[in-house]
């Protein structure tokens, strides 16, 4: 079960601590667990939106189109490519900053386990649907509603902080990691879904690579890239990754009365990974 540890009050930062149901800070901040296991660290000032986030529906897209398997391969290269500093006989901590419905992370726990890989594991997305339903997934991992833009935990608390296709804050990602911890950005490349959105839209704006020079207070240890293809057989599937993407809010209407028309679609998986460690004042080799 969660064992909500280590965590910090969103408001003041103060620790928390477990008292029956809730987590307690000194000053009084009082934040309910959930019935399913998971905890709202996300107070209302903290908030941009009444409800930030994917919604209900397209959390229920995502989980739809991620159990299909199509982007279970992201799972193996991340595996693939762990840090051999976690190989070790202590727990690596982990936090998955914008999980979204938990795929990833609960995948990734049962690959650290058929490798008897300790891990304290972590999920954190802004989306209070999407945490809910994290938490019916994976019951032994601590499932949290917050901001990457101030994550509810102190500092030097985590070995791994994992990004995947989310809104990196790399400020918080330094602070919260440990000396020489690592993050991981996974992110879309050039040609991913690239079939999709040529139908989607009339042109395609030119690919621009983020972060190209550099993250400040980490330096890039090790790059890969996948490329793939998958086939959706049904137009069922092809509206359910369609939902679950922001193209379902920018494509024209006369693009996604295109898609419909389909009753199967080949597709490119074009997928990026990039790891970084952190670093110290007094390291040369940053970017």
């Amino acid at each position: 079960m969660p064992t909500f540890e280590h965590l910090s009050c969103p408001i003041d930062r103060l620790p928390l601590s477990l008292q029956e149901r809730s987590l307690v800070c000194a000053h009084g901040h009082s934040f309910d667990i959930a019935k399913s296991g998971y905890i709202n660290l996300l107070p209302v000032q903290n908030k941009r939106s009444k409800d930030p986030g994917d919604s209900k529906d397209m959390v229920s897209y995502r989980q739809f189109f991620l159990n299909l398997g199509h982007y279970f391969p992201v799972v193996k290269n991340i595996i693939d490519q762990w840090p051999d500093d976690f190989t070790g006989s202590a727990a690596c901590r982990i936090l998955d900053a914008g999980c979204g419905e938990g795929y990833y992370l609960h995948h990734l726990a049962d690959e650290f386990k058929k490798q008897e890989l300790k891990t304290h594991r972590l999920g954190l997305d802004i989306s209070k649907w999407a945490v809910a339903a994290a938490s019916k997934r994976d019951k032994e991992t601590t499932w949290i509603v917050g901001s990457n833009a101030s994550l509810p935990m102190p500092d030097a608390c985590l070995d791994v902080v994992l990004c995947l296709f989310g809104f990196p804050v790399f400020s918080e990602f330094h602070r919260t990691l440990s000396e020489r911890g690592y993050l991981l950005l996974v992110e879309s490349g050039e040609d991913h879904l690239i079939e999709l959105r040529q139908i989607l839209y009339p042109s395609i704006h030119p690919f621009k690579e983020t972060h190209s020079s550099g993250v400040d207070g980490f330096k890039l240890v090790k790059e890969s890239s996948l490329h793939y293809p998958f086939t959706l057989n049904s137009q069922d599937e092809i509206q359910h990754l369609l939902c679950m993407t922001p193209h379902i809010h920018k494509a024209s209407y006369e693009g996604k009365e295109a898609v419909k028309k389909l009753s199967t679609l080949n597709l490119t998986a074009n997928i990026n990974f990039r790891w970084y460690q952190k670093t110290i004042e007094g390291d040369h080799n940053a970017e």
